[in-house]
């Protein structure tokens, strides 16, 4: 028997990243207290389930996703006894909490970790990925690593250690090594630490690269790029072997006897359709859905996120279509364009300087009216833009210092690389929220631990919740639509010109029911196709009203078709 429509089908996610979010005790960085104090925001916004970014104990290499106390908040931003505080005065609001679940990695300083590398006897040894060096060669030279998979960070995904004369595994800093899922102790301490939050009462998990969890054991080398040093080890990792085996195993450990509304969604980088399907799947009891990342490498070159293209809007309706028709029947999507890794989606792929809400909101329709459960990132629902950032010493990511300092031994030009980390930087979406036009924001009553973005003070909670033209109340009812049509939440896509160079186009239909959507991704004026001409206004981004048969500057439109021919 099919499983029964799941509640989170209507459902929208909000993303917080705790430290830009809000400061409530004056030290410059976001916290749990923050958070606490604009919960009424979230509840106005009329989201169902927050996601919280990583709050637990950290050294902080990589912003809270380098673990060392799983069950533990980090004193940065605050104690156990806040977020139990949170959790309840979103429960009392309706809204849903899930954490960030880190398990492909640990802190370098996590328990296990330390001991694990304190002798190569250690009965915690086997927790994580310990090799020799390469044979023939002497550990700890150049070109001895057991193997030349390259770190997600540049350099090498293996770090040599002086002491036990063995080499670790991370494929992301040295500060993040990787657990080693094929030991079954390590997946019950995981296990273990999940029931733990959900008898805490906390809702699901958001899975940090979860499909990266099986590897071959064997770690064979990567196929090298010409004239590289470090080799692609991804498909030794990514939808590894025993993944499906994992999750269905972490499914049945942790939430098959549970009662009770919950949410699992998997970040799969390189995951295809056809692997989305098989991990949302609701009969194979592994995830509720997943990040895929197709759509936001489009505009990014051969050499990766930092080799900016710019995007062509067929690719996009392309991929998009792909994903809407290729789990129509089987399986779910995460739709998102903004979260705290990508670049701030008015300035990536709208108009931030003229057509900053028309463009926000254009973007927001075309995302909002899919099939999936859509997500929000803080600050979308006023179109902030990126960081704008002009020198080296504005950023705070790792990824972004490690690409500039690479790039530059390289004997890149400094002001292409720095251009590069403008356009494409996770910092971009990690500038401080802008609640008022007052001193930091109203971030902070000091100095935030990055700095504001170019967007203030023009943009800010505050001015574009009283502006005439507000993003934040164009969203507030595009959550009004999903939670009230079953034709948005459930209804089949029809994608409409695909070819058209700035007309993005479909239809939604459910029985005898239709949408057509219309959007124009530009900054010029846009005929309408005549075939698409009909249909009562739904929800617009303009104020006044237009000539049907044209679309302003970065106009959507949301029709009711149902009674139109063809509708």
């Amino acid at each position: 028997m099919e499983p029964r429509t799941p509640w989170w089908a209507n459902a929208v996610v909000y993303q917080i990243y705790p430290r830009s979010f809000a400061d409530s005790t004056g030290d410059g960085i976001g916290d749990i207290g923050g958070i606490i104090e604009h919960l009424d925001h979230l509840q106005d916004l009329g989201i169902d389930v927050l996601w919280l970014s990583p709050i637990h104990q950290s050294p902080q290499f990589d912003n809270g996703y380098d673990i060392s106390d799983y069950r533990r908040v980090d004193e940065l931003f605050g104690t156990n006894e806040q977020l139990d505080e949170l959790l309840e005065g979103l429960h009392r609001r309706g809204i849903k909490l899930i954490m960030d679940l880190v398990v492909n990695h640990t802190s370098s300083e996590y328990p296990a970790f330390l001991e694990s590398r304190s002798s190569r006897s250690s009965p915690r040894r086997d927790s994580y990925w310990w090799r020799d060096p390469r044979p023939g060669f002497t550990a700890g030279e150049p070109g001895a690593e057991p193997n030349n998979w390259g770190s997600m960070f540049g350099g090498s995904a293996w770090t040599f250690d002086q002491r036990t004369r063995q080499y670790y595994l991370h494929l992301f800093t040295p500060q993040q090594p990787d657990l080693n899922w094929e030991v079954s102790r390590v997946r019950e301490r995981v296990y273990e630490m999940m029931n733990w939050w959900l008898d805490k009462g906390v809702d699901g998990f958001r899975m940090d690269v979860i499909n990266f969890i099986s590897k071959d054991p064997a770690l064979p080398d990567g196929v090298s790029e010409a004239g590289g040093v470090w080799g692609d080890g991804s498909p030794h990792y990514v939808n590894g072997p025993r993944i499906h085996e994992f999750l269905q195993e972490m499914h049945h450990r942790v939430f098959s006897e549970r009662q009770g509304e919950y949410l699992t969604v998997g970040e799969t980088p390189g995951a295809t359709v056809e692997q989305a399907r098989l991990y949302t799947d609701r009969r194979r009891h592994e995830l509720d859905m997943v990040f895929q990342f197709e759509h936001v490498s489009l505009d990014q070159g051969p050499g990766g996120k930092f080799d900016y293209k710019g995007l062509e809007l067929a690719d996009l309706k392309t991929s998009w279509n792909r994903w809407q028709r290729g789990l129509a029947e089987t399986g779910w999507n995460s739709l998102y364009l903004s979260n705290h890794d990508q670049p701030r989606i008015v300035s990536r792929f709208g108009d931030e300087e003229e057509y900053r809400y028309e463009s926000a909101t254009l973007w927001a329709t075309l995302l909002h009216l899919q099939r999936g459960t859509p997500y929000v990132y803080q600050g979308e629902e006023i179109g902030m833009p990126s960081a704008g950032f002009t020198s080296i010493g504005q950023y705070r990511d790792v990824e972004s210092l490690n690409h500039y300092a690479e790039a530059l031994r390289l004997g890149m030009d400094q002001e292409a690389v720095l251009e590069s980390l403008r356009r494409m930087s996770r910092d971009n979406a990690r500038t401080p929220m802008q609640w008022t036009s007052g001193p930091h924001a109203g971030f902070s009553t000091v100095e935030p631990w990055i700095p504001l973005g170019k967007g203030f003070p023009e943009t800010s909670v505050e001015a574009d919740r009283a502006a005439e033209k507000s993003v934040f109340r164009y969203y507030q009812r595009l959550i009004r639509l999903r939670h009230e049509s079953e034709l948005v939440s459930l209804g089949d896509f029809h994608m409409l010109d695909p070819a058209h160079p700035t007309l993005f186009a479909f239809k939604r239909t459910r029985g005898d029911q239709a949408l057509l959507v219309l959007g124009n991704v530009s900054g010029a004026e846009l005929g309408v196709p005549a075939n698409l001409e009909s249909g009562d206004l739904v929800l617009g981004n303009y104020i006044t009203p237009g000539d049907h048969r044209l679309l302003r500057p970065w106009e959507a439109r949301i029709l009711d078709v149902s009674i139109y021919p063809g509708g």
